[in-house]
């Protein structure tokens, strides 16, 4: 693995009002992406294993990387342009049809990216010219753990039955950005905005020829 890359875990999935903040990082640093609702919520239901009746999209390019002997490698966050991240998702093919295994790299929005990791339990990387440059929130999430911490323990407190609201609490926007001091306004589209990268970047490029 390129040496110039930091691996990451979802350390949380807010919803905020009309969108998601996806925390990620490690032990030493966190980050916030900001997300559309719909992707975070896929994010959300794969991390607490939520049974669905009906396969929804992730689920579907899930099962059909599956049919075709495919799975996802790992995603890298490769870059980011103002406020907004790009990703790369690789992707390895390995059949009774092919006598080699294959690699594949594509452009993708970090937020697809980070659901078909989630789901397929796949490693998440940031570039390292991405992590030095990101905002270290790490203050943040610690005090939303501890609200959420604080209101678990005052409902337990008050005898309310939470089994069968396994729901996160919904932060406002206001919530995440005065507590992180992020700067108001900033929405997904800001930070996600769709296709990402320049499918002729170095940094990209690079990923191309990564094989574990």
């Amino acid at each position: 693995m390129n040496k110039d890359v930091i691996e990451v875990q979802v350390r949380a999935v807010l919803p905020l009002e009309g969108s998601f903040a996806v925390f990620l990082g490690n032990e030493t640093k966190v980050f916030v992406i900001y997300i559309d609702e719909s992707v975070g919520t896929a994010i959300s239901m794969f991390m607490r294993g939520v049974s669905k009746e009906r396969p929804l999209t992730h689920d579907l390019v899930g099962h059909l990387l599956l049919a075709f002997g495919a799975r996802v490698e790992r995603v890298v966050i490769n870059n980011i342009n103002g406020s907004v991240f790009h990703a790369r998702l690789i992707i390895s093919a390995e059949n009774e049809l092919q006598t080699t295994r294959k690699v594949i790299e594509l452009d993708a929005r970090p937020s697809d990216s980070i659901a078909m990791a989630v789901q397929q339990s796949a490693p998440i990387f940031v570039a390292k010219s991405v992590w030095d440059t990101v905002e270290d929130v790490s203050g943040t999430l610690a005090q939303i753990e501890k609200k959420g911490l604080e209101a678990q323990q005052a409902a337990e407190a008050a005898g309310e039955d939470d089994e069968e609201d396994d729901d996160i609490e919904e932060f406002s926007d206001e919530d995440i950005n005065s507590i992180a001091g992020l700067e108001p306004g900033k929405g997904e589209d800001e930070y996600d905005d769709g296709f990402g990268g320049d499918d002729d970047d170095e940094e990209g490029e690079e990923w191309k020829k990564a094989d574990g």
